[in-house]
């Protein structure tokens, strides 16, 4: 049986945070880009706060 902290880990595109490998990942691990379905939904706005525009109007 594998440690948790011996599982691969990756960096979430959106928030930047740290995140470790999941079971329901295994097949698709190498296509995995963030963290949870929140950052997946928010992905858009990261996008266009790292050219600079602001959001709120």
């Amino acid at each position: 049986m594998r440690r948790k902290g011996d599982l691969p880990t990756k960096t979430c595109q959106v928030c930047g945070l740290p995140f470790t490998w999941r079971k329901k990942w295994a097949d698709v691990w190498d296509e995995v880009k963030y963290c949870s379905e929140r950052c997946r939904r928010n992905r858009s706005k990261r996008s266009t706060d790292e050219r600079g525009e602001d959001d709120t109007r």
